[in-house]
């Protein structure tokens, strides 16, 4: 099964984490299956970027992203060249190391 690697972000997951996925899972349902919780207020539905993560290793493993995603991401905070939209993400057979950025589009919440 594939590990995600996730690195520290000081809300989500202040220790980093390591957890397996099964192929065929996007990396948002992936952390929300194992208690990171990530925001994604458009519910799975490539219709925001508060799911926004950068993928530091295994980027090409991922699905292939398609001109929704695409057009999405040019709005989200932080973007980088191997930035997904983690609910879009689909993992396959490799690892796959990811950066939740500090901020999303829908940074200033309540408890902000």
């Amino acid at each position: 099964m594939p590990v995600i690697r996730i690195l520290p972000h000081e809300e989500y997951c202040p220790e980093g984490a390591t957890i397996q996925a099964e192929r065929g899972t996007s990396i948002c349902e992936a952390l929300l299956d194992n208690h990171i919780e990530i925001e994604h207020a458009c519910e799975l539905s490539c219709a925001c970027t508060t799911c926004h993560v950068v993928v530091r290793e295994g980027f090409n493993s991922l699905g292939e992203m398609d001109e929704s995603e695409e057009d999405l991401l040019d709005r989200a905070w932080g973007l980088e060249p191997t930035s997904r939209l983690s609910c879009q993400a689909i993992i396959s057979d490799k690892d796959v190391t990811i950066e939740i950025p500090k901020y999303s589009i829908n940074h200033a919440r309540e408890k902000h």
